[in-house]
């Protein structure tokens, strides 16, 4: 894909989709992976929320990141194993970023590269 040998995906999706991501991850060994819950704005445009009997728009829906840090040569069975298990086909089912990562390391033993991932 490129010179660095890993990469980095952030995957925003539905948070019910959460378990079958994890599940699709987990069968292709991907074993570590760092979860955020966010709120976002895209082409869904937000609900309508009832607070104390008064209706109000909100802009910002729930979703979770999803991060995991993957060699390169694994990445496109991991986005479309991703895909596969988050996908709808609503409106709001998310994206998927990709950032290359130079260098990692695990603190606890000093590992570094991908037998630090």
């Amino acid at each position: 894909m490129n010179e660095y040998p890993m990469q980095k995906l952030e995957c925003i999706i539905r948070p019910y989709k959460l378990d079958e991501v994890r599940a699709a991850l987990l069968q292709l060994g991907v074993s570590g992976l760092t979860l955020t819950e966010v709120r976002g704005l895209g082409r869904q445009r937000g609900h309508t929320e009832l607070f104390r009997g008064s209706e109000y728009a909100s802009n910002f829906l729930p979703k979770i990141k999803v991060e995991v840090v993957v060699p390169s040569r694994r990445v496109d069975e991991i986005v479309a194993a991703v895909i596969q298990a988050a996908q709808t086909g609503q409106a709001g089912d998310g994206k998927i970023f990709l950032h290359p990562i130079a260098e990692a390391w695990r603190v606890r033993t000093g590992e570094q590269g991908e037998d630090a991932v």
